[in-house]
């Protein structure tokens, strides 16, 4: 009985001390900032509204950008490219075989045509194949030309 009472009053005094007393992994607190109005109007959106909108944006100011991947056409496997297909059109935005490594070479070869090329590999888990395209073509081109430019959006998440 008394070991009894003895536990119940250790425990509530370590719940108390514990209760009291925080730890925090790092010093450091998050407090967002009020956007500054002379900036214009804001709105809040997620991840994917905010990659959908950058690729809506470049689609819209220049004509040579081309957007491709798995299931792209469809919006992708996280829905960043839906509706882009119907405004664009499939010349601009269309899906690709399943090969990263053919979606990598497809990529350099446009962007060494003068064009923007924005490629979508699913996850990025599935872009060690394309890494041989990267590592070696695209290094080769783009330390003789200057002027290629490739975007490779690798998704990671879950």
């Amino acid at each position: 009985m008394a070991s009894q009472v003895l536990r119940r009053l250790l425990t509530r005094s370590l719940n108390k001390q514990l209760c009291v007393t925080e730890r925090h992994a790092s010093g450091f607190q998050f407090v967002p900032d009020t956007p500054d109005p002379k900036l214009g109007k804001t709105e809040k959106k997620n991840l994917y509204q905010a990659v959908t909108d950058a690729l809506d944006i470049v689609l819209a100011s220049d004509p040579t950008a081309v957007v491709f991947g798995e299931d792209v056409h469809f919006g992708g496997v996280f829905r960043c490219t839906v509706g882009l297909a119907q405004k664009y059109g499939k010349d601009r935005v269309f899906n690709t075989p399943l090969s990263e490594q053919g979606i990598a070479g497809f990529g350099i070869g446009l962007a060494t045509a003068g064009a923007t090329a924005i490629a979508e590999i699913q996850f990025a888990d599935y872009v060690y194949p394309a890494f041989d395209q990267v590592l070696d073509s695209f290094h080769a081109v783009r330390l003789e030309t200057f002027t290629c430019v490739i975007f490779l959006g690798l998704l990671v998440g879950e």
